[in-house]
Formats: C-alpha cells, sequence, structure tokens
C-alpha cells in the first residue's frame, strides 16, 4: 500500500470515528449511550447555572472584599470536595470504572455530580438573594 493511499484510509477512519462519537445524543428512551448523554447534559446544564449563580453573586457583593476572597476559596474547596465526593461514592479498584460499575456507570455519575452541583447552586443563591450574614448566628 503506497503512502497515499494510507494517508487516505486514515482520514476516512479518522472522520467516520468522529462522526460516530457526535451521532451520540440525548435519548431518554433509548440505549444505555444516549441515556448516558442525556445524564451528562444534565449536569452541563447545571455546572451552567452555578457558574452564572457564582458570578453573579461575586458581582453583587463586588464591594465586600473580604467576603468574596473567603468566597473563592470556599468555591475551590466545594469543588475539591464534589470531586473527591464522586470518587468515593464510585471507588473501583479496576482502571476501567466500568468493570465495577457497567455501562449504566456515566449516567449514575453525572446524573450525582448534578445533584451535587444543584445543592451548591441552591447555597450560592441564597446567599445571593440574602447577602452574607449580619451575624455569626445566620
Amino acid at each position: 500500500m503506497n503512502r497515499a493511499v494510507f494517508f487516505i484510509l486514515c482520514l476516512l477512519f479518522v472522520g467516520f470515528s468522529s462522526q460516530a462519537k457526535d451521532k451520540i445524543k440525548c435519548n431518554p428512551g433509548g440505549a444505555q449511550l444516549e441515556m448516558n448523554a442525556c445524564a451528562y447534559d444534565r449536569f452541563v446544564k447545571a455546572d451552567k447555572e452555578l457558574n452564572q449563580t457564582y458570578k453573579a453573586l461575586l458581582q453583587k457583593e463586588d464591594n465586600n472584599k473580604i467576603f468574596i476572597q473567603k468566597l473563592r476559596v470556599a468555591q475551590k474547596a466545594w469543588l475539591a470536595f464534589r470531586d473527591a465526593e464522586l470518587e468515593a461514592m464510585y471507588a473501583c479498584e479496576e482502571a476501567d470504572s466500568r468493570n465495577c460499575w457497567g455501562s449504566m456507570h456515566p449516567m449514575c455519575y453525572s446524573s450525582y455530580k448534578e445533584k451535587l452541583t444543584q445543592d451548591r447552586t441552591k447555597r450560592l443563591k441564597e446567599l445571593f438573594e440574602q447577602g452574607p450574614p449580619a451575624d455569626a448566628c445566620e
């Protein structure tokens, strides 16, 4: 096989494999891969809302420099907690987590990540609406 034919076959393979990957879309009643895509899409939506809420809170409290500084530390710590929580909940001694959790792993993982993200968004919205506590008892 000459190099030109080999190059063309490689390009075709890459094109077909990327097209196949792009075709997996959310379908709640579909195959597992499609349901996994739905769960991931829901997490992405929740993550977008979290980021918008976080940015809005930073903007609103722009004059409260200490609060912003501490909130950034808290948010960074929350992200570390979220990731550690997910690792603990879906712990697996195998290199490939599908060996422990099966084909539903991406769906379950994304769904739990979505839930944790929604919980954090709820807390940030409370801070946005009520502001930081006026005293230490709130």
